[in-house]
């Protein structure tokens, strides 16, 4: 069993990048004016030849990606999500996508937990923006170890990647040895029959606070990790539509173009079930302290908990 480890996905990231870059020579990072906050600044001391500082220019810093995939590079582009996949929308979808390029796009510091930098910097539309990208792969991981697994995973995938980081520290919940990631690939992180909870990113360690608590009290939930939310892990949705029914997703973004929606759509095609959308209800957030923004927006373990005894009662 690994160890526990409490820290923000971003720090992971950084960390990860400057492992993978000491022996893969193509990597390099391009960055907006936010090394520091998007962790990468251990990167550019350790390899300045392999480190763009593109300036607040966002636009420019995806057609820099760009232009260093075509000759072979694994490029990351990195911002806040508002900036790398909302200002850029155009450069990712025309320069990255269309001509299916090796580019990562990072987008950190998304959702409600950016906290006091309020609602232009909130990010809850990157994750639908991105994966109306055709061939766009969209990651979301939950904790330390799979944010470390994501990224070597989207070193290795030829094609490209949008991958969401978050401000938050959270506690790791995939410490377990046999902890395997694979894009596309869900994880069951608790077994139950009463009813599915889907969650991720940051939701995944609130939903194991509430499924555990759940449990306790004879409501037995299966917990599903969805670090991909495009491609969806079909055939786990499904599986767990046909054995528990009611599904319910949770996630740090906008119920619209989010996890819950490419879940409504896999069950509407292929196994109607009930479902059940927990996430950011088609409103901007506000400034205030992250743990207390969660809670207010109902993203916490209380507010799973509570939502699916609703559901069960």
């Amino acid at each position: 069993m690994a160890e526990i480890v409490k820290k923000a996905t971003r720090e992971s990231f950084g960390e990860t990048l400057v492992e993978l870059g000491r022996d893969n020579q193509d990597i390099v990072v391009l960055v907006a004016d936010l090394a520091d906050a998007t962790k990468v600044e251990n990167f550019g001391k350790a390899y300045p030849d392999r480190f763009i500082e593109c300036g607040i220019a966002e636009g420019n810093m995806v057609g820099v990606a760009a232009g260093l995939a075509s000759c072979g590079k694994i490029p990351f582009a990195t911002s806040f999500a508002m900036f790398s996949a909302g200002r850029a929308f155009e450069q990712v979808r025309n320069s990255v996508g269309y001509p299916h390029l090796n580019v990562k796009i990072v987008g950190s510091h998304a959702g409600i937990s950016v906290g006091e930098d309020g609602a232009t910097h909130q990010c809850c539309e990157d994750i639908a923006l991105m994966r109306s990208i055709p061939g766009m792969v969209v990651l979301n991981p939950a904790d330390h170890y799979e944010m470390k697994a994501a990224v070597k995973a989207a070193v290795e995938y030829k094609g490209p990647v949008y991958l969401r980081l978050g401000r938050l520290a959270v506690e790791s919940c995939n410490n377990n040895d046999d902890y395997s990631f694979e894009i596309g690939k869900g994880i069951t992180l608790r077994e139950g029959s009463d009813i599915t909870v889907i969650a991720t990113g940051l939701m995944v360690g609130e939903a194991i606070k509430a499924v555990d608590s759940l449990a306790a009290q004879g409501i037995n939930a299966r917990l599903i990790d969805m670090h991909t939310v495009k491609p969806l892990d079909q055939e786990l949705v499904i599986k767990a539509a046909k054995e528990t029914g009611h599904i319910v997703t949770v996630e740090e973004h906008n119920i619209i173009g989010g996890l819950g929606e490419a879940v409504a759509a896999c069950l509407c095609e292929n196994c109607p079930a009930p479902l059940t959308r927990m996430g950011v209800k088609d409103v901007f957030g506000h400034s205030g302290p992250a743990v207390d923004l969660l809670k207010e927006f109902g993203l916490c373990a209380e507010g799973i908990e509570e939502t699916v005894k609703k559901i069960l009662k």
